[in-house]
């Protein structure tokens, strides 16, 4: 290396006091013997080894991490037994973070296009270059009364970043947009209807008894999954009785595999279905009676007449008795907790789901209560509070017709960090057409993703592991919770931290963009949110002056307070709905007889994590097929229609179609198919391009009735054959044997 680890350690302002300390974290003593300090350059010979803490961004959960550092060289991640949200476990993507900062396919330093766009000619430049022609392509704009004409597409986030982001795009005049292709904007607008809460609430799955979800799949990737995953462990062997899990939603996904009672149900009518279990509730005085006056403006169950478990059975495909039976489990086993996720919330109906699922813990009494939904405080900061939630389809639709149309203004400047609408947005939207249209494309990206790829020009961004950060996460823990990302490596490349270069853009644009943001680098905004931090003094780090305090929160990967508590009072509870609300999709069922069931992949995610081999080559939990993408057709359906395991089959919607071998799935109903995210990429390096098909690409534009979010649950498919097979690569040796004849769904129950 041309610079040493000690004038690494002097350059990012780090010291041997921001690595972990041993005892503190309890780092097992023979991890710090398997290398022998032998050959080990003189200036790391007094310390060969070291871990240091930081969060891990692997995806937007904020998981405290532990790096371990040998010459220099980032060599294994852990969970950090020291942060609250996952207290030492890690997922397989975490642990993937190593393959993205050594990656062969990383952008190596700024580039500028030198050809056609899209044709993957660029030429290298400095970053004095590539900084000073930004500034001088916003000034531009600017001058000429067009700030509005600049949009920054990011990924959702929140505290610092979010601050300067927001507060960059305000001074400036730009659109700031984020983009996440599982949205989950009704869940939060959810939350914020019932619980008068812009953060997600703490859901105390480890100390409730009984936990019924509706499509909230989080012992994968859903919100918090190592978090969730973790109370998971302690809900089910805790030292005490063990917790009773029911999943409802339409396939069998590796939550409900672990659960108690699987329910399948006709996709989007889980709103349907919780209100009948709150008539049963209400009808069987089962309910906390204060809850039921308030709820029903004291007319009681003759006030949910429309969701009488008989009407219910006819939407949601679920028997009278076991509405009944999932209503009277979570009376008996208290305290009990229902949640809801992505599966009702991708619908058109989304908000009317999520609503009356998260209404069921009113009627139950567990609000702000142990095992029940409790309530995250404020950050301990108004920076640390910002917030930049993801920008609804309906908007990006909007986005993609201003594109196209140039009007009511065009789109002159597209900024794009950590986001990859033209992979995930649906075509028919007409974004990707749009883009040549735009003047100026950036990219911040460190790979070339398909958005990327179409960029005039390119600032590659660190890696998480070489740039400082925070996180406040949200989900939280239920009090307050600061996570402090550290550089644990010096820069492979020439590369730039994304909130350096906003930083650096506020500055070189004057005095009214950079108001407000006073840091030359956002190291030095992250020590004054430090500073505000020690002033507190409480929570986890004390010490007598600041640099103590710093090198003392650096240790131990962050600051929280865990006896502080929110500031708001429990909510009120709110009125139920009296009209029932059923889900719409793109696609008649005679043409196109088949629910489409879009699912995150437990490695790949949405289609993030498809350049790293390790996670290409996890295998799914339910499935084990690896590096691949698949349809998972029922059983009875598959000898119907003459199919079995790797057929090629065409799964058309009437927004497109894939090519993609059949898995025969034992556990989804005859009328759905699934297809998990994350492959399909035109452009993500060599693990990642030309593998699998993209199922974004034949999702319906259809968006949530209320926030305009996408219901990626609304499309309907046919299903046709190629007469071409292919052999899944897979683990496992053999499928369940199932009689078509004989095949019924049924609840699976342990």
């Amino acid at each position: 290396m041309e610079v040493s680890r000690r004038d690494f350690i002097k350059i990012t302002g780090a010291s041997a006091a921001g690595a972990v300390l041993f005892n503190g974290c309890q780092v097992p003593e023979r991890e710090m013997v398997l290398e022998s300090p032998v050959r080990i350059p003189e200036d790391t010979i007094n310390s060969f080894e070291n871990w240091y803490a930081s969060v891990c961004r692997q995806c937007g959960a904020g998981c405290g991490i532990l790096v371990r550092v040998v010459e220099g060289r980032a060599k294994k991640i852990e969970g950090n037994p020291d942060h609250p949200l996952n207290q030492g476990k890690l997922c397989a993507r975490g642990e993937a973070g190593l393959q993205a900062l050594y990656h062969p396919d990383r952008i190596r330093t700024p580039l500028r296009r030198s050809g056609p766009r899209g044709s993957g000619q660029y030429q290298v430049i400095t970053w004095d270059e590539a900084i000073a022609e930004l500034v001088s392509r916003l000034d531009d704009q600017a001058k000429q009364s067009s700030a509005d004409t600049v949009v920054i597409a990011t990924e959702p986030t929140h505290g610092l970043s979010a601050h300067i982001l927001n507060t960059f795009a305000r001074n400036y005049g730009a659109t700031l947009m984020a983009h996440e292709p599982l949205e989950h904007t009704a869940l939060y607008a959810a939350f914020k209807n019932l619980f008068g809460q812009e953060r997600a609430p703490h859901f105390d799955i480890q100390r409730a008894a009984s936990v019924l979800s509706f499509g909230a799949n989080f012992l994968e990737p859903w919100l918090s999954q190592v978090n969730y995953s973790r109370q998971y462990g302690e809900f089910r062997q805790g030292g005490r009785s063990r917790g009773h899990l029911v999943q409802v939603e339409p396939r069998l996904s590796m939550t409900a595999a672990n659960a108690d009672d699987w329910v399948p149900i006709n996709p989007g009518t889980d709103g349907v279905l919780a209100m009948a279990i709150a008539h049963v509730l209400i009808t069987e005085r089962l309910a906390d009676a204060t809850a039921v006056q308030a709820m029903t403006g004291g007319a009681g169950a003759d006030a949910l007449a429309a969701f009488r478990p008989e009407e219910a059975e006819k939407i949601t495909g679920v028997k009278v008795d076991k509405i009944k039976e999932l209503a009277r489990g979570l009376a008996a086993k208290s305290p009990s907790l229902v949640i809801g996720g992505s599966g009702p919330a991708g619908h058109t109906n989304g908000l009317f789901n999520i609503t009356a699922i998260y209404a069921l813990n009113f009627l139950l009494g567990n609000i702000g209560k142990s095992g029940g939904v409790q309530f995250n405080p404020a950050p301990p900061t108004p920076e640390l509070a910002a917030n930049l939630p993801a920008t609804p389809m309906r908007t990006w639709g909007q986005l993609a017709s201003r594109i196209q149309n140039k009007q009511p203004k065009p789109v002159n400047l597209l900024l794009v960090h950590n986001a990859n609408p033209l992979y995930s947005l649906p075509p028919t939207l007409g974004f990707g057409n749009g883009l040549k249209n735009i003047a100026v494309i950036v990219s911040f990206s460190s790979f070339m993703d398909e958005t990327t790829a179409m960029a005039d020009l390119i600032l590659p961004d660190h890696s998480y592991l070489e740039s400082w950060g925070e996180d406040s996460p949200d989900p939280g823990v239920g009090y307050q919770a600061v996570g402090l990302q550290q550089p644990t490596v010096e820069p492979s490349y020439s590369t730039r931290s994304f909130m350096d270069v906003i930083l650096a853009l506020a500055k070189g644009l004057g005095e009214k963009t950079r108001s407000g943001l006073p840091w030359d680098d956002y190291k030095g905004a992250l020590e004054d949110i430090g500073k505000k931090l020690f002033a507190l003094n409480r929570g986890s780090v004390r010490a007598p002056d600041f640099a103590s305090f710093w090198h003392g929160a650096l240790q131990r990967g962050g600051w929280w307070d865990t006896q502080s508590s929110p500031t708001l009072p429990n909510p009120r509870p709110p009125a139920l709905s009296r009209q029932m609300s059923l889900p719409g999709f793109e696609g008649s069922d005679t043409e196109y007889p088949f629910y489409l069931h879009v699912y995150a992949s437990n490695s790949l995610y949405d289609g993030r994590g498809a350049h790293l081999p390790w996670l290409q080559m996890t295998p799914d939990p339910m499935t084990t097929v690896s590096w691949q993408t698949w349809v998972e057709i029922n059983p009875k359906t598959a000898s119907q229609m003459g199919f079995k395991e790797g057929d090629i089959v065409i799964v058309e919607s009437p927004a497109g179609k894939l090519e993609v071998p059949v898995y025969v799935y034992p556990a989804i109903p005859p009328n759905v198919v699934a297809i998990p995210t994350g492959q399909g990429h035109s452009s993500m390096g060599r693990y990642g391009e030309r593998r699998g098909a993209n199922p974004f690409l034949i999702l319906s534009s259809k968006t949530e009735e209320s926030t305009g979010a996408m219901a990626w649950g609304a499309t309907r498919v046919r299903i046709s054959k190629t007469g071409k097979s292919y052999r899944l690569p897979k683990l496992e040796g053999s499928v369940l044997a199932v009689e078509p004849d004989d095949y019924k769904v049924v609840e699976i129950t342990r």
